[in-house]
Order: C-alpha cells, then sequence, then structure tokens
C-alpha cells in the first residue's frame, strides 16, 4: 500500500485525501485513549492524597486536568507531579473547626484573624482550644499558638477557662518557653487567690496528656511562694508526693527561703526536715539559714536543736554552723557555753577563724572582761590570722565603752600597722569614748582625722559631739554643730534636741530652751518626761510657776502620764513661792492620780511650810523632816508644827 501510495504521490506530487483523512483518524484515536489513561491516573492519584489528607483540600489547578491542552505537549511532558505541602498532613480525623482555625493561623500575614475567623470565633469554645493545643494538627509554631491564646483572651465572644490556660502552660513547657508559661501560671493564681492550690493543681493533672512535665509542678510550688500563699506550696509539694510525681526540688527551695523570712523558723524547720524525707537533697547552708533567724531572734537553745540535726542527716557542721551558734551564745551571754563550742570545734577539726574569735571577744568585751578580750585577741595572732577591721572594732568599742581609751588608742595604731584602715563606726567608737571620758578636744581631732579620710560625719558623730560639748559646758559649739547638721542634711533626733535643751536649762536660758522644745516637736517628734521636767523646773527656778504648769497639761495631753519628780518640780515652785495650799493641793492631786509621792516630796512641802509659816524653832524640827516617809507622817508632823505655832505667842 505504502508503494502505492509512492507511486500516486510521485504522479501527482500530493498526498491523497483519503490517506490524510486516514492519518487524522488514527491520531485522534491514539490521543483519546492516551489521554483516558491520563484521567484514569490523575483520578486514582487524587483519591489516594484524598484519603491520606482527610479534610486537606488541594488546590483547584490540580483536581482536574486543564480544559485546553496541546495533545503534543502533553506527550512530550513528565509525568505529572503532586502539589507541594504547605504543611504536614493531620494524623486522625480532627475536627472541621480545628482545620479551619489552623489554616487561619497559618495564613495569618495575608489576613488577619477576626476576618478570617468572623464565622467560625462565635461557635469557638475553650473545649476547642485546648484539642488545637494537644492535636496542634498542622504543627503550628509554638509562638503563633500563644499569639493566637492571647487574641482569643481579648476575643469578646470567647472566655478562657482554668483548664484552657493550664493545657497552654504544658504546651509551652514542652516547648521551652517555661518563662512565658510561669507568667500564665501567675495570672491563675492572681485570680484563683489564695487557697486555690488544690483546685488548680487539679486543673494540671487533668490537662498534662502527653506534654507532662515535672517543671509545671515546681513552677506552680514557685508562683504561690512569691504570692507569699505558703499553705497553698506546701500543699503543692503535698500533692506532688501523694501522685507520685517528681520532686519539685527549685520550688522547695524558694518556699523554704520564704518560710525562714516570713514564718517560725521552727515551722521553716519542720518543712524542710518533711522535704528531706521526701527525697531532697540535704545541704548544710539550709540549717546554717534556720540557726541564724533562730539566733537573732534570741532563740539559741532551738537553733542548738537545728545544729544537732545537721549531723542527723549524715553532713557535717561547716564554721559557719559552728560560728552562727558561737555568735548566738556570745550575744546572749552565754559565753561559757560558746567557748564550750570553740573547743568541740577543734575536736571536729573545723578550725575557729576570724569570725570565730571576734565573736567571742565581744561577749568578753560586753561583760567588761578586757584582759580575757586582749589575750584572746592575742591568741588568734599568735595562730597566724590576721584580724580584720571588725575584730579590730568590737576590740576597741569594748574598751571605749568600759573607759580604757588609752588602750583604745593603742589598739587604733596597731590597727593601722596591719595596713587596715579604719571604718565610720571604728571612729564613732572612739569618738564616743574621748566625749565620755572628758577628751573633748581629742574627739575633735579625731573628727577631723576622718574627714581627711574621706569619711563623712553621721547622725551620731555630731550627735556625740554636740552631747560632748554641752557636758562641758560649750553651749555656743553645740549650737554651732547644730548648724552644721543642718547645713548637712542631717535631721536631729531626740538625743541632740535633749541635749541642747539640757544645756540651755543649765545655762539659765530658759525661754531658749522652751523655744528649742517647741522645735523638737514641730519636727515630729515626742520629747520624753526629762525633757518637759527639764523645762519645767527651769521655769519654776525663774517664779514662773504659771508657765511650768501649762507645759504640764501639754504633757498630759501629749499622753504622757507625768510621774513623781515632775510633781516634785512643781512643787517645789509653789513651796518657794509660798503658795502653800495650791502645795497641798497638789499633793491630793497626786494621790488621786496614784502618783506615790517620795520623801523628796514631803520634804519640800515641809520646808515650804517651814519657811512661810513663821516658825522661830524651824532648825529644831530640821532633823525630822529627813525621816517623813508617807503622807500620814507628814500630815502628823504638820500637825505638830501647827500646834506650836499656835502656842509659841501665848509664851
Amino acid at each position: 500500500m505504502g508503494g502505492r501510495e509512492d507511486r500516486v504521490k510521485q504522479k501527482s506530487g500530493k498526498v491523497p485525501p483519503f490517506v490524510c483523512v486516514f492519518n487524522l483518524i488514527l491520531i485522534g484515536f491514539f490521543l483519546f485513549s492516551f489521554q483516558l489513561v491520563h484521567d484514569n491516573q490523575m483520578k486514582a492519584a487524587t483519591n489516594q492524597e484524598t484519603n491520606e489528607m482527610a479534610t486537606f483540600r488541594l488546590p483547584k489547578p490540580y483536581l482536574s486536568p486543564p480544559k485546553t491542552l496541546c495533545a503534543f505537549s502533553t506527550w512530550y511532558s513528565p509525568p505529572p507531579q503532586p502539589p507541594p505541602r504547605q504543611s504536614p498532613p493531620p494524623s486522625g480525623h480532627e475536627s472541621p473547626i480545628l482545620t479551619t482555625i489552623s489554616e487561619a493561623i497559618k495564613n495569618i500575614e495575608t489576613k488577619p484573624l477576626h476576618i478570617s475567623l468572623k464565622n467560625t470565633l462565635p461557635s469557638f469554645k475553650a473545649h476547642h482550644f485546648i484539642s488545637l493545643v494537644n492535636q496542634n494538627p498542622y504543627f503550628l509554631p509554638p509562638k503563633s499558638l500563644l499569639s493566637f491564646f492571647d487574641f482569643l483572651s481579648s476575643y469578646p465572644t470567647f472566655s478562657h477557662t482554668v483548664q484552657s490556660y493550664c493545657s497552654m502552660v504544658h504546651f509551652l513547657i514542652a516547648h521551652r518557653m517555661n518563662q512565658q508559661a510561669e507568667s500564665l501560671l501567675h495570672f491563675v493564681v492572681s485570680r484563683k487567690g489564695k487557697g486555690s492550690a488544690s483546685s488548680v493543681f487539679a486543673s494540671i493533672l487533668e490537662t498534662k496528656g502527653t506534654l507532662s512535665s515535672s517543671f509545671v509542678f515546681d513552677a506552680l510550688m514557685s508562683v504561690y511562694t512569691e504570692f507569699g500563699y505558703v499553705s497553698d506550696a506546701i500543699q503543692c509539694f503535698r500533692l506532688t508526693k501523694k501522685h507520685n510525681l517528681k520532686i519539685p526540688f527549685n520550688g522547695c527551695k524558694c518556699l523554704l527561703e520564704r518560710m525562714v523570712q516570713m514564718s517560725s523558723p521552727m515551722v521553716a524547720l519542720e518543712f524542710y526536715l518533711e522535704i528531706l524525707d521526701s527525697g531532697y537533697p540535704p545541704n548544710v547552708y539550709s540549717f546554717n539559714v534556720l540557726m541564724n533567724r533562730l539566733c537573732k531572734e534570741g532563740k539559741v537553745k532551738d537553733a542548738q536543736l537545728i545544729f544537732d540535726e545537721i549531723r542527723k542527716t549524715g553532713l557535717q557542721p561547716t564554721a559557719v554552723s559552728f560560728n552562727t551558734l558561737i555568735n548566738g551564745y556570745c550575744k546572749s551571754g552565754n559565753l561559757e557555753e560558746g567557748f564550750r563550742l570553740k573547743m568541740v570545734m577543734e575536736e571536729f577539726r573545723v578550725f575557729p577563724d576570724v569570725f570565730t574569735y571576734s565573736a567571742l571577744i565581744d561577749g568578753l568585751c560586753k561583760e567588761c572582761r578586757l584582759d580575757d578580750a586582749n589575750h584572746l585577741f592575742k591568741e588568734m595572732c599568735d595562730r597566724g590570722l590576721v584580724p580584720n577591721d571588725v575584730t579590730f572594732t568590737t576590740l576597741i568599742n569594748g574598751q571605749c565603752k568600759n573607759g580604757r581609751v588609752d588602750l583604745a588608742l593603742e589598739i587604733y595604731q596597731q590597727m593601722f600597722t596591719k595596713g587596715l584602715k579604719a571604718d565610720l563606726i571604728l571612729y564613732n567608737s572612739l569618738v564616743n569614748g574621748l566625749c565620755k571620758g572628758g577628751y573633748f578636744r581629742e574627739a575633735r581631732k579625731f573628727v577631723g582625722e576622718m574627714t581627711k579620710r574621706g569619711l563623712r560625719p553621721d547622725k551620731f558623730t555630731y550627735t556625740t559631739l554636740l552631747d560632748g560639748s554641752c557636758k562641758e559646758g560649750d553651749l555656743e559649739l553645740a549650737l554651732e554643730m547644730k548648724k552644721e547638721m543642718v547645713k548637712e542634711g542631717i535631721l536631729l533626733d531626740n538625743v541632740a534636741f535633749t541635749a541642747i535643751i539640757s544645756g540651755l536649762c543649765r545655762d539659765g536660758k530658759i525661754v531658749d530652751a522652751e523655744r528649742t522644745l517647741r522645735e523638737l516637736l514641730r519636727a515630729g517628734l515626742k520629747p520624753d518626761d526629762g525633757t518637759y521636767t527639764m523645762v519645767m523646773d527651769g521655769f519654776c527656778k525663774k517664779g514662773d510657776v504659771k508657765m511650768g504648769f501649762k507645759l504640764l497639761k501639754e504633757m498630759q495631753s501629749d499622753g504622757h502620764i507625768p510621774g513623781v519628780i515632775t510633781y516634785n518640780v512643781l512643787m517645789n515652785g509653789l513651796c518657794k513661792q509660798g503658795q502653800m495650799k495650791n502645795a497641798d493641793v497638789l499633793l491630793n492631786a497626786m494621790l488621786n492620780l496614784g502618783v506615790v509621792p517620795d520623801d523628796i516630796t514631803y520634804n519640800i512641802l515641809l520646808e515650804g511650810h517651814c519657811k512661810h509659816g513663821k516658825l522661830g524653832d524651824f532648825h529644831n524640827v530640821k532633823t525630822e523632816m529627813g525621816l517623813v516617809s508617807d503622807y500620814a507622817s507628814y500630815r502628823s508632823l504638820l500637825n505638830e508644827l501647827s500646834k506650836a505655832s499656835k502656842d509659841r505667842p501665848k509664851r
């Protein structure tokens, strides 16, 4: 046939029409067969993909072949490939709402959530969110889910539950976002309040799923501790123990430290022993902290009990353990026990250090055992220990308080040979000791030296000098000190004001003393009974008894209950003015108020009656005045004096 066609072609030079039709039919049949096979392959691939991805929809261009397709391009093109997956396929058959939400979160950069989820969010509930977090079918990043969580928190139709918060906490911790998880727990505890540990713990336990981590319970315990809910934090610990969960070590540590600060150290010890029984690793530091707290409260015997517990747990006391207890015994005045512990310390091969000796030296100085303190100081130096500034300050302060300023100055010089620098506390000790010993000029020199070394005098320094200058009678210098304190911004306290008032009264400047008293009151300070009495005495000595009674009234209005000394000052003022009737009225007022007169009271009255009763035999009864001890004796003697006064003109 081919030969025939060739011959026809050679004759005419053209292809016959029937040949073209035949060829077209063959080509059409071939294309139809190929397209049918291709459609069947695509349909099978689509069905397989649909079964694998459940409700996930492929992009439209791949659901069916193009409507117009060149046969030859299809013939020569490679087989069609499945579309690239934009997210991993979900496992299981999740709710369509989770698919919608996941898609919206994934495409948030192109379309905001409130628009893409406009029709979905009204029906979206907390349990849907919990499912989304637990399943996370499209493996959304943790930050994306956290952002969606925050978005829901501000959405008007949605309300989070404790369970949704707890689910998010588990999810964040599983992805090592511990800080964000703690922030959510902090919010939950702040809303639930005190006494909520049991319910919150149950919610966390209920929602843990496969994302469970021991950190969440540790964090919960720490959050309750941070809020100061100690009982809730303890309950969290006991619940973890009850459910055989891992012990929250960090939470236990935080709670123990908080309990030492807030509650009784013995209660803290009970909790510490409880967590030790549960597997919490013991450490000497915790025991030392508890001992220190008890020693500061003066409960040295309880601190001793904790000290004894250290060895029971298999630990050995450290130098800090011994020093804490030794310092506690020394401050409580039990030096014998302090020195006994020093011996025990050496038996344990824990050698005393500078702190050990400083505590014992301080205890000896407080008991005025200065020779023993010096001997112990020498022992410390002989053992090769270098005293620090605390040791020197302790020894110098002890010498100064006991009036041995000369020895204090020797130790001060020795301190500088050791290359140590004196601090403000040491200088204040020297200044105070010198002022009390009457060495006011030397004290001022030390203040100048202190200033040269870059140390600024404080309130204690100025007050000590001010008081010393007043006692030296240099009132002018005291007032200059007061001006300098005001200039330096140092507020005067009761001691400074009282020193000035005392100096002014001593110099007879009672008006200035009363003015200074008013200044003290304006400063918001409260003068004591002695300060009021000094000013009252000054006015009474000047003959202004009326001003004295005015101050008495102010004193009582200020909440003071005047004592016998205050009344004696007023009594003396009345008697010196010859106002004996008023003096007797004041005595009765004292008795009615429950103020018991003393010998001075009755002797003031007797002297007043003798002086102003025109008794010629005053000298004869003067010796009897010192024998008056109560009101009855006073009245009896007064009656005898009155009778003698009546009988005398008849002779």
